[in-house]
This record gives C-alpha cells, structure tokens and sequence, in this order.
C-alpha cells in the first residue's frame, strides 16, 4: 500500500514516519509513504496556499487552485486501475473508526489533504475527493496530526507489519467492546494483586472473565457502543 500526504508542514511527519512500528513497516515495504509540500503547486514567488475568506471573517483558507494542482499531479500517476482513495481531513467530515480503518488497509493507494487555517474553499471537494474524514469532535490546528493519525491506524491493520498478528484480534473496537483489563509481573505490588483467574492456568475461565471485563468496561465507559448502529 502507498500512502500519499499533501501539507504545508511536511516536516511534522519526520518523527511519527522515522519511529517505531511505521518505520519498520517502511522498512519492510509493506507500506510506502510520501509527503508532498503542497507550496510546491502554488504559481507565485511567494509560494501562496492560503487567502481571505469571502464574505468577509476571521482566518485565512486554503485556496483550491494549489490542492487541484497537486492532486492531480499526484494521482495522475496512480493509473486507471487500483483501489484508491483521495480523503480530506476536515472537522466537517464523517468521524473516523476502526471500520473504516480497516476499509482504508485494503486500498492501493490512498491521498490524506491536511486541511489547515479556518479550513479548505469549498471547491476542494468537488476535485474530487471520496471521503471528508474529522478524527474527534474537537478543533485542532491542522489536518497533520490528524493525518498521522490515520496513517498509524490504517499501517498496524496491514498483514506483516504488526510482528504477532494475534495483537490485533482482541484490541478495544475490534469486536465493538473496550479492551479488557491487562496486567504483567509482579503479580503483587503494592499491595495491589492481579486478579487470581489470570494465574489459573485455565485459559477457557480466562478467556471468559476477558470478555465479561470487556463487557462491564464498555457499559461503564463507553455505553455509547453498545447501541445498534445505523447508516
């Protein structure tokens, strides 16, 4: 899978892309990652992304000339074929999940626009643009953090990049409910001691009290998740 990001701080993804799980990956060739200066697409001296916003109101926004110039600069060489996907990241988008993350791990190739200022002209969308993807109900700065964001999740559910496939399976989300509750040695410390069951040895009376943990977490933290979905 390749990930293509356009942003005007391509800088902000040097730690995220240079540590850990997704700098394996890359190193691995499971997936490959490119950022794009979208100051790159602009056509003055100044190198000008942004512009008052008609109408009159605070904040600059993010012209559409530049983002339509680089996305077709960068999917003009993804070819005809191929499962891809262009995304915007907007606080106006639909709320991003592990569904969809999982959705988005099976593309070919996928284009993240970090929106920015008081956002992108309106026009950005009709390029066009498959999905309008928001990461929370709260306001951010920029679209970067959100795009690392997406870029980790969407990584770790890619076969081979995780090193035991298993750590996946029983996370919070992956079966609707929070994860349940985990603990390592010392078995006592403090005087706080790991629940018995987890000594036992049986791993089918584990494998239960996992899962009603799992269940009275989600009720307590989380109900929202237990309620029937809609589309």
């Amino acid at each position: 899978m390749k990930i293509d990001v356009l942003t005007i701080f391509p800088g902000m993804f040097d730690a995220v892309l240079g540590e850990s799980m997704i700098k394996r990956a890359q190193q691995k060739k499971k997936i490959r990652i490119k950022i794009h200066d979208l100051r790159d697409y602009t056509d003055d001296k100044r190198r000008t992304v942004d512009d008052k916003p008609f109408g009159g109101g605070p904040g600059m926004v993010l012209k559409v000339e530049p983002i339509y110039r680089a996305v077709k600069d960068i999917t003009g060489n993804w070819g005809a074929k191929g499962n891809n996907k262009v995304v915007l990241l907007t606080p106006q988008g639909k709320r991003f999940d592990q569904k969809m993350a999982k959705r988005f791990s099976k593309l070919d190739r996928l284009l993240l626009i970090s929106g920015h200022y008081e956002g992108t002209d309106e026009r950005v969308k009709k390029i066009p643009v498959d999905y309008e993807i928001s990461i929370g109900d709260y306001v951010l700065t920029c679209g970067e953090l959100p795009a690392m964001v997406l870029i980790d999740c969407i990584a770790r559910l890619i076969p081979g990049v995780l090193g035991d496939e298993r750590s996946k399976i029983n996370e919070s989300f992956e079966n609707g409910l929070l994860d349940y509750p985990q603990y390592t040695r010392p078995a006592v410390f403090r005087g706080m001691r790991v629940p018995d069951i987890l000594l036992s040895g049986d791993h089918k009376k584990i494998s239960k009290w996992r899962m009603d943990q799992a269940l009275k977490k989600t009720k307590k933290t989380r109900p929202d998740l237990l309620k029937p979905k809609t589309e």
